[in-house]
């Protein structure tokens, strides 16, 4: 690839980050000055995920069965799906540990003195009782589907997983007579990210339309006292993708602040939306690009999804540990222990759709044995777990990225020519790549 390749370099305005960037701003102008009107810009923002929503488990499941089927050997695939796995258990679990450990110095929570018999546990009431059916059984049970096209129609992920898994592999176990399906799930798949590329070109809108909403709504100044736990959180976030992403991704070749550049375009979108998955189709353009193989971004992007969530797993120990501080209950060893295994279990599934993230805490402080943090203290952050969602979406993605290009690394599947090439040259590739989406989508 050479930079003629990419053609010529668009106006400023037409950039897409631009467009966004500058809808978020206005969004925040709006919600600040006219709150009402504000408000009823939600309906853009809501639209416009939903527009994405649609499309994310047919992408998955085209993307998944090619991968597998690709590779023609069955082997290949499930070595790099339990590398996959192994690499986000690893760094999940990091992200977790680092939670805590940043929560027990920094402590956010001391001196709220927060009353457990004041706290309303109506305002949390719907969060709770879907984490009363996240039991561990009910987990698993859940990951199946009712039917084969039950697991798409109805959009959960991990059920798509599943079965784009169990019909790839069966695809490339019988080569060369399931090659006429195999070229359907392709072509199927061209058409669902070209529908993407089309739904995309909104995206301002709904950035727009989501920022005025949250700012209009909550206000800059509902920060308040636990500004202290939203900056704790950002900051925390920040350093994990520094220090420890970044550590990863020098080891594999690669500057942590170049790949952030990269795929700035779908961080800004992240931030507007608060949903990582509002970029999915995107970032895995964006992975092949820089020289990953389509059959590794294939398996590894969609599955850390699910299985890769470093930005909620900080969320949930570093909270979990502030609503403990701000009750002044005291937690056992065997508690934290506790709280770091139902963490690493709730975690799976809680995809980047806005509010995941706070059903999986409920489900971790409802499962602590002999809690003295009860669910209803979870009302103490209701009203700023919005401001925290975007950084939650933006960690889970750059994590997502890193992964991918290590497991390319280990398959000997990288290409660092091209990694090189795009990580020196990000507004071009970007520009490629929103500009020709058809021919890279599969």
């Amino acid at each position: 690839m050479s930079a003629s390749s990419l053609g010529h370099r668009r106006a400023w305005y037409k950039t897409l980050y631009i467009q966004v960037l500058i809808a978020i701003v206005a969004g925040v102008v709006l919600g600040s000055v006219a709150p009402e009107t504000a408000k009823s810009m939600k309906w853009l923002g809501d639209a416009f995920v939903s527009l994405i929503r649609m499309m994310i488990a047919p992408v998955v499941f085209c993307t998944i069965v090619n991968g597998i089927a690709s590779m023609g050997d069955l082997r290949k695939a499930g070595r790099v799906g339990i590398k996959a796995l192994v690499y986000f258990e690893v760094v999940s679990t990091l992200a977790l540990l680092v939670g805590v450990v940043v929560a027990e110095i920094v402590h956010p929570g001391a001196g709220f003195g927060a009353d457990v018999k004041t706290l309303n546990p109506a305002a949390v009431a719907s969060y709770a009782n879907a984490a009363a059916k996240d039991s561990v059984v009910a987990h698993i049970v859940g990951i199946i589907p009712n039917s084969y096209l039950g697991a798409i129609v109805g959009g959960d992920l991990l059920q798509t997983l599943l079965v784009a898994i169990l019909t790839g592999v069966v695809i490339a176990g019988l080569g060369e007579h399931a090659a006429p399906a195999a070229r359907v799930v392709e072509t199927l798949g061209r058409i669902f990210f070209g529908i993407i590329g089309i739904v995309v070109k909104v995206a301002p809108l709904g950035a727009f339309g989501a920022m005025a909403f949250t700012i209009g709504q909550y206000g800059l100044a509902s920060l308040g006292n636990l500004a202290g736990l939203v900056a704790t959180f950002y900051l925390t976030s920040a350093l994990f993708v520094i220090i420890v992403l970044g550590l990863i991704a020098r080891f594999t070749g690669f500057s942590i602040f170049r790949f952030i550049a990269y795929i700035k375009d779908e961080l800004l979108i992240v931030l507007g939306t608060s949903s990582s998955e509002t970029v999915l189709p995107q970032i895995m353009l964006k992975m092949e690009r820089l020289g990953a193989s389509k059959s590794v971004v294939g398996l590894v992007i969609p599955t850390g999804y699910s299985f890769n969530l470093d930005g909620t797993n900080i969320y949930m120990t570093l909270t979990t540990l502030f609503l403990a501080q701000a009750v002044g209950a005291h937690l056992s060893f065997g508690q934290y222990v506790t709280i770091i295994l139902v963490a690493m279990l709730t975690s799976k599934g809680a995809s980047g759709v806005t509010g995941a993230g706070f059903i999986t805490l409920a489900a971790t402080l409802a499962a602590i044995p002999d809690s003295p943090v009860p669910v209803a203290a979870m009302t103490l952050v209701l009203g700023i777990d919005k401001f925290m969602s975007e950084c939650r979406a933006l960690t889970n993605l750059v994590g997502d990225g890193v992964a991918t290009i290590v497991v390319s690394a280990w398959e000997g599947e990288l290409d660092r020519e091209k990694m090189r090439f795009a990580l020196a040259n990000p507004n071009a590739v970007g520009e490629a790549v929103e500009a020709e989406p058809l021919d890279h989508a599969i």
